[in-house]
């Protein structure tokens, strides 16, 4: 796991600039920096590396394939590379000349022999490559299947996105994180406003946008190949997908399912257990997070299964009794006969973080358990320099409420017409949400306990938008949603995006199975994977998920979304494979996840903090920011009247982003 960054100028190559651009990133990388130069044409590659496989300097980067015509900057790990390196010795016999052990010299022996594509076809891992051919003088920039690894790219100067081309002027710029180039003395980052609504509504940048304008996530799965001509004429190519989840999940629905819920459960069990094992791979230290959830105890119990040791586990536990899942954890792991340590942490150590956030994630992002998610990581990070986690378990096997809920609410709400519907919902929300809860708390002085709601009010007016949805697609949207109404929040912004336009429709796709993809897509790689990512990179520890193993992901998609969804309960193959490994009594409770208290921390210990950022000259700064809607909803808030943490957050985070990285605005 590393940092990688570059340019490709006009002019000639300047190491110091891309020295300058790694330091950047120095978190990603810490135990070495390298840099290379292709001084006719001006191209730079930089690299900090973290050291996991072979730590001697044979796995310094940027390297050189064996043959001369490659170079590459590669962040990321492929667990597979030995079985390749057989079958390259196997295809070449002696030509081969292995320098040193590491994946990234087997990566560029393989690109030499098979090309770019067909590589990255054989490669399971997680990876982000910057690769630079010298007979053809062309850049190749590219990701792994599920975008675990980030890689942004675009013009110093850029100027939008038309088309799917990226356009600009000024040099070529790539790296793991925008920060990287940012540092580019020609950077001219200008606010990418047709972004924010998403963000608002979704607490990330999703997709391939950007909140700069004129630069690009390469998608997922997806790679990129880049002339000089495209850099002299401003304009780079669309991607071209080398692998897409959704053509994977067709090929797995078109073999034989797994009918059985036994078979289901055999075939999980070794295709898990296999990822599990290929992730174990280390010159390192190595453990795992141990949450007591049903992913992260399975991914555990697994490493066990096969470690003559005892693994090495780590749980946080919290001051806020609320938040922390420790006994659980400890439970566990005692059962398993791991090496299990709990972190103890405060809530003042992660409201002390707040401030670094837009530092740590230099792209907007809101999704508040990034906190706990930091905390948890630098934690580990004191022990371990890679740790295996549980994510990704849900969107394979159906584990978020919105995958039982949704079908079954929409299968009634159907049946009445949507005008009626709509009637209704306008009844419903024509009383503030406050309103319904101070009647709520008039009618418990007489009302049995059993019927009393904390949130009432809350809770009818979701219930409100649930009616208004026009499809079941869009009732998903908007469960999805943090925001609703971004555009509310907006000057000028129009109209809402219509909830039908978020997600596409799929043919040959059950709603479950289109949830479950949408998920996979959308929410995995723009929020789970970024916070992942980000948060333990910036302690320097490396976080491997096993559920994105190409063979778990097929196995997955050959089980029925019934199964999945057997009995009522979310994400059964998966419960009934951890009961072979852990006591039932142990793993049933309610689901807890990385949850912090926002509601009361925005209205105490970070009040001080929000209204610094809601100052008139703060929100000016931002002016397709309605500043009297933010401010009214901020007000609303410290009177308890609603529940709008999370829209706020998203606010809030903006603005701090803003404060720090101060784009410029178009």
């Amino acid at each position: 796991m590393c940092g990688i960054t570059g340019f490709w100028g006009h002019s000639a190559p300047q190491e110091n600039i891309a020295r300058h651009m790694a330091s950047q990133i120095i978190h990603r990388g810490p135990d070495d920096v390298g840099t290379w130069c292709e001084e006719q044409v001006g191209l730079n590659l930089a690299h900090r590396r973290l050291s996991i496989l072979d730590l001697s300097p044979a796995g310094h980067q940027p390297m050189h394939s064996a043959c001369g015509r490659y170079v590459m900057a590669f962040n990321g790990e492929i667990y597979n590379h030995l079985d390749i390196r057989r079958e390259l010795q196997e295809v070449e016999g002696e030509q081969v000349q292995w320098r040193g052990h590491s994946d990234t010299e087997t990566l560029l022996q393989a690109v030499a022999h098979w090309g770019i594509e067909e590589t990255l076809k054989r490669c399971v891992g997680m990876l982000a490559i910057a690769l630079w051919d010298r007979k053809t003088h062309t850049l190749t920039l590219a990701r792994d299947r599920f975008g675990e690894k980030p890689l942004y790219y675009g013009f110093a100067q850029g100027v939008g996105n038309d088309d799917g081309d990226i356009t600009g002027r000024g040099p070529l710029l790539f790296g793991s994180e925008l920060k990287a180039l940012m540092a580019h003395p020609e950077w001219q980052g200008t606010l990418a406003t047709e972004a924010l609504e998403g963000y608002l509504r979704f607490g990330c940048v999703g997709g391939g946008a950007c909140i700069f304008q004129g630069v690009a996530k390469l998608p997922p799965g997806s790679l990129l190949t880049i002339t000089h001509a495209n850099v002299q004429a401003g304009r780079l190519p669309a991607p071209v997908q080398w692998w897409s989840a959704e053509q994977a999940a067709r090929a797995a629905m078109a073999e034989p399912p797994l009918a059985s819920p036994e078979a289901a459960i055999d075939a999980v069990e070794k295709a898990l257990g296999n990822a599990v094992r290929s992730r174990m791979l280390s010159d390192v230290p190595l453990g795992a997070f141990l949450s007591g959830g049903i992913d992260s105890s399975l991914i555990v119990a697994l490493m066990q299964r096969q470690s003559e040791h005892p693994v090495r586990t780590f749980s946080v536990g919290f001051d806020d009794a609320r938040y922390d899942e420790s006994r659980h954890a400890e439970a566990i792991a005692s059962h398993l006969g791991t090496q299990h340590l709990t972190l103890n942490a405060t809530s003042t150590m992660a409201l002390d973080l707040v401030p670094s956030l837009p530092e740590l994630y230099d792209e907007p992002f809101a999704d508040s358990s990034q906190l706990p998610t930091a905390l948890v990581s630098r934690l580990t990070r004191e022990h371990v320099t890679v740790a295996l986690s549980g994510d990704a378990g849900d969107e394979l096997f159906g584990g978020y409420n919105r995958h039982l809920w949704v079908p079954r609410i929409w299968h009634n709400l159907k049946r009445l017409p949507l005008p009626a519907r709509r009637a209704l919902a306008m009844t419903l929300k024509a009383i503030p949400s406050h309103r319904y809860d101070a009647l709520m708390r008039m009618g418990g002085r007489v009302m049995p306990k059993r019927f009393q709601m904390r949130t009432f009010g809350e809770k009818l007016h979701k219930l409100a938008a649930v009616l208004e949805s026009s499809s079941e697609r869009a009732l998903f949207a908007g469960v999805a949603s943090m925001n609703r109404q971004p555009a509310a929040l907006m000057n000028n912004a129009g109209q809402n995006a219509q909830p039908e336009a978020l997600f596409p429709a799929l043919a040959h796709f059950n709603s479950v199975e289109w949830m479950l993809l949408m998920d996979t897509l959308h929410y995995m790689v723009d929020d789970v994977l970024v916070k992942v990512d980000r948060a333990s990179m910036a302690s320097s520890l490396e976080v491997r998920v096993p559920f994105l193993d190409p063979e778990v992901f097929h196995t997955a998609w050959r089980i029925s979304a019934e199964t999945k969804l057997k009995d009522g309960q979310g994400k059964w193959v998966l419960s009934q494979l951890l009961y072979r490994h852990v006591p039932r009594e142990l793993i049933e409770r309610p689901k807890m996840g990385f949850a912090v208290p926002l509601d009361d921390w925005l209205r105490g210990p970070l009040r001080e903090w929000a209204e610094s950022l809601l100052t008139p000259a703060s929100l000016q700064a931002l002016p397709m920011l309605n500043a009297y809607k933010v401010r009214r909803l901020w007000q609303a808030h410290l009177k308890g009247q609603g529940h709008h943490a999370q829209q706020l957050w998203a606010v809030l985070q903006l603005l701090a982003w803003q404060r720090r990285w101060r784009p410029s605005l178009p």
